[in-house]
């Protein structure tokens, strides 16, 4: 049933249905949020080739890429070779208000950007350290594993932002000078390596679940035209969780579910943190890309392993 509502020049429909089972809102919650918090999540979108989560009525979640046929003109797109499907994909850019409301009133909730910018496809803007908790959703081990990464950092001469990732983990971005894609990789997968050296009873690089045995994952596999999800994105979980920005010194005292997109709003007032937390993009040190070539890939290790043990289990069961 449509409302009759207009924002910009956006019809908003079936506002006060439900987003998904156990939001605990409705689509006008999600529309209300994200028109909120523009100014804020437009800048970490824009000109950047974008993924959104929706769920339609009825359906399952689903991540869409390309964007549908029915998109209007006024929504600004770009072409990007999809390694996965083999395939150029039409990517929309979300870089205005307009464009943001239309994709809330698609029931997308959530955001997620590339890490490179559409006027060059070539170079990744961010290292980012995805933090992943074990078993059991314990908050406080990924706080205690952040800390090992910013202090990897700061040896290396680097800063970065930290933000929940709407989720159960963490997300710490470094914003870096154009590197080649390779070496952006090596570097990120150094500064995971060695911030698992400073503590390895507490987080682990090791990228087959079952390995980690318990500890924090240290992920550093979002390179170039990978996504993360953007600050301030809700999430499709739970009780609408957004991944909120803050300072290193509150990651202590918060749990992921302070932030939603109920509370974000009245917490965030006129700030914008992560803006403010950003440093200025930095050099990658040689000594990182240099140390990260060493290390192997891990979605190529992992692949490699996980056959060398499908062929020991064979071998084993025909013995």
């Amino acid at each position: 049933m449509s409302t009759g509502e207009e924002r910009d020049g956006v019809a908003l429909t079936n506002l006060d249905q439900p987003i998904f089972e156990g939001a605990g809102a409705t689509k006008r919650d999600l529309v209300d949020y994200l028109d909120a918090v523009r100014d804020r999540i437009i800048p970490v979108l824009r000109d950047r080739p974008l993924s959104v989560v929706r769920i339609m009525r009825g359906q399952d979640k689903f991540m869409q890429k390309n964007v549908p046929k029915y998109t209007p003109d006024w929504v600004n797109t770009v072409d990007m070779w999809a390694e996965t499907s083999k395939r150029d994909v039409t990517y929309a850019l979300c870089d205005s208000r307009r464009t943001l409301l239309w994709f809330a009133n698609q029931r997308a909730v959530e955001y997620h950007p590339t890490l490179v910018r559409a006027d060059d496809l070539a170079h990744t803007t961010h290292m980012v350290l995805d933090l992943d908790p074990p078993e059991g959703d314990d908050f406080g081990l990924v706080v205690r594993a952040a800390g090992l990464i910013r202090e990897t950092l700061d040896t290396a001469g680097l800063a970065g932002a930290v933000k929940t990732s709407g989720a159960k983990g963490i997300h710490i971005f470094v914003p870096i000078e154009p590197a080649p894609m390779e070496d952006v990789a090596a570097a990120t997968r150094a500064i995971a390596a060695r911030a698992e050296r400073l503590d390895p009873d507490l987080a682990t690089t090791a990228f087959i679940r079952d390995d980690r045995h318990g500890k924090v994952f240290l992920d550093p596999t979002r390179v170039g035209g990978a996504t993360v999800v953007c600050a301030y994105s809700p999430r499709l979980r739970p009780g609408c969780p957004v991944s909120y920005p803050l300072d290193w010194s509150d990651l202590g005292d918060v749990s992921p579910r302070d932030f939603t997109i109920h509370t974000a709003p009245a917490l965030l007032g006129t700030a914008d943190p992560w803006a403010r937390h950003m440093p200025a993009p930095q050099k990658v040190p040689a000594d990182l890309i240099a140390e990260g070539h060493t290390i192997p890939v891990p979605r190529v290790q992992a692949m490699h392993e996980g056959k060398r043990r499908a062929r020991a289990k064979r071998q084993a069961d025909g013995s």
